[in-house]
């Protein structure tokens, strides 16, 4: 007797009901019933693909408005929607796209690139690039800035991360340069940061494709070569540089910008700040065209930056999108009390004990604890890396590119990682340090929630932070992120507090989980070993004496 047979008797698989499941087992056609596809049941999330396996299987994965290939087809939206009969019209679709604008005689803004061709007659070269980097649908600040620059007016303009800024400068350049010319630099980009510079670089590279310009990184290699051939600096049309860098060129009469005519300084609140001020001052006055535009993109731009910022500009139109000094709404806020500091850490192994989804970038106050936590998660088994300035410039970017790749799941980062590097994917972000400003807490967050995609952002606060509270609890209700209600009845930080803040971070205990005991007896330890260096010294020394 088949035992197995007659236990089944009588038992029935419904396919209908179960249709689904079945066509996953069912041997795959160009479309099935279901709308399951092979290509579909085979893929893998990107930020989980840490091998590459898939990377080239599918190009189906969506991007909006950053650069990113949308849907099945590289080719920008055909949809020509035309310009605003009248600007109650162009008010309310700025209104829908929480776009809004301060100045005289402000340009309407586009509604979809085929507009942006057709009625500003932007080079074709910048539409075959557009489509084959897959941009389908402009952003709120593309679609405001773009005109505003086309008419030859200077913008400040404030963007959530993530929202598309660069390239917002970089199509209206290009347009306006037409073609390479060997009359020395005409546009100059200045960025806080090297990792910063390099993005845009890249963007300018990409953009600018089958047209032959000279594009430069500044760096102490581009110079040497520049020294040794005189010429060449007259090739170049773009120049990328952090403002040091750039500021010590020009004082060894290596660099010349009296050609410049677009002078954008992309993260301005960090350039306009006092660190940065007397290079940039050098800068603006080496800038000698007298038609020259300049633009300032940021997503911070407190008061104090703005008022400064208008004292070097002429007649600028100020665009904000969405609330100032807010995070985009696609990051899910969460403020954590964890009492003291080695609340943190059981913190963080908890949320990796529960489960996360890598890539996670973890933000720190310091370079010193940005070591300490690193040393404490890599001893867990987690697969982890830290970036900061004191590590080599090709240390920096193969950590980056690893971080991109997968290959490295947490990254641990000072506010080096915090301005305008744009990781695709970054699922968590963990303030493990409460950030000093709120411009740097928006910075830090807006690392994950980009081009569209969720992000999730949890920040640790102490004691010692509570004072501080209220500024992040504001970003967070602006940024229609959840507060609870006694979070929304702390006072808010007095003037000189941030000022205090900012200058000078909370000191804080060193991060280990190493008991009082054992401390202790290090510190003895160290202390029996110092004395035993001084007294040999000192030996040493009367010996020397005597003979």
């Amino acid at each position: 007797m088949d035992l197995f047979r007659a236990l089944g008797a009588g038992a029935r698989f419904n396919k209908k009901r179960f249709s689904e499941d079945v066509a996953l087992f069912e041997k795959p056609s160009s479309t099935s019933e279901s709308g399951v596809t092979a290509d579909k049941v085979d893929e893998l999330p990107h930020e989980l693909d840490f091998f590459n396996n898939y990377s080239n299987k599918s190009k189906k994965v969506e991007k909006k408005g950053a650069g990113e290939p949308s849907d099945r087809s590289n080719e920008i939206d055909d949809e020509e929607l035309g310009p605003f009969e009248s600007l109650e019209e162009a008010a309310q679709f700025r209104k829908t796209h929480r776009i809004k604008v301060y100045g005289d005689d402000i340009p309407n803004p586009f509604r979809s690139f085929p507009d942006l061709f057709n009625q500003y007659g932007v080079r074709p070269f910048l539409k075959k690039n557009l489509e084959q980097a897959g941009f389908k649908k402009p952003t709120a600040i593309q679609m405001q800035s773009i005109p505003i620059m086309l008419h030859n007016r200077e913008v400040m303009a404030c963007a959530p991360t993530g929202s598309g800024k660069t390239l917002a400068y970089v199509l209206p350049i290009l347009h306006d340069l037409k073609s390479p010319e060997k009359i020395g630099y005409r546009a100059l980009v200045i960025a806080p940061t090297r990792e910063l510079a390099q993005q845009i670089y890249n963007v300018f590279k990409l953009m600018s494709a089958g047209k032959k310009f000279k594009i430069c990184m500044l760096t102490k290699a581009s110079l040497a070569t520049q020294a040794h051939d005189v010429q060449l600096k007259q090739k170049f049309d773009i120049l990328i540089s952090t403002p040091l860098r750039l500021v010590h060129a020009i004082q060894q009469d290596q660099i010349k910008l009296n050609n410049v005519r677009h002078l954008v300084l992309d993260e301005a609140d960090k350039l306009l700040e006092l660190g940065f001020l007397e290079q940039m001052d050098e800068i603006f006055a080496s800038c000698t065209y007298t038609k020259l535009q300049k633009s300032l993109f940021s997503a911070t731009i407190p008061s104090g930056v703005e008022a400064l910022a208008k004292t070097v500009m002429n007649d600028p139109i100020r665009i904000v999108i969405g609330a100032k000094n807010a995070a985009t709404d696609t990051i899910k806020q969460e403020l954590v009390y964890v009492g003291e500091e080695e609340g943190k850490l059981i913190g963080i192994r908890q949320l990796i004990q529960k489960g996360i989804k890598p890539p996670v970038l973890i933000f720190v106050q310091s370079i010193e604890r940005a070591k300490e936590l690193f040393h404490e998660l890599v001893y867990d088994g987690i697969n982890v890396d830290v970036i900061h300035s004191e590590r080599t410039k090709a240390q920096r970017d193969n950590i980056i590119d690893s971080f991109k790749a997968g290959r490295i799941w947490v990254l641990i980062a000072t506010e080096l990682m915090a301005r305008g590097i744009d990781i695709k994917g970054v699922n968590l972000v963990i303030n493990y340090d409460f950030p000093q400003s709120v411009q740097s807490y928006i910075h830090r967050i807006g690392r994950t929630g980009r081009a569209g995609r969720a992000g999730e952002a949890v920040t640790y606060f102490t004691k010692d932070d509570a004072p501080y509270l209220k500024s992040i609890v504001n970003v967070m209700r602006e940024s229609g992120c959840e507060v609870p209600d006694w979070m929304l009845t702390v006072k808010n930080p007095s003037k000189n507090e941030k000022k205090n803040l900012k200058q000078r971070p909370i000191k804080r205990k060193t991060i280990n989980t190493m008991s009082g005991y054992d401390k202790k007896k290090i510190h003895h330890k160290r202390q029996v070993i110092e004395h035993s260096k001084k007294r040999k010294t000192n030996d040493t020394s009367e010996t020397a004496t005597k003979e």
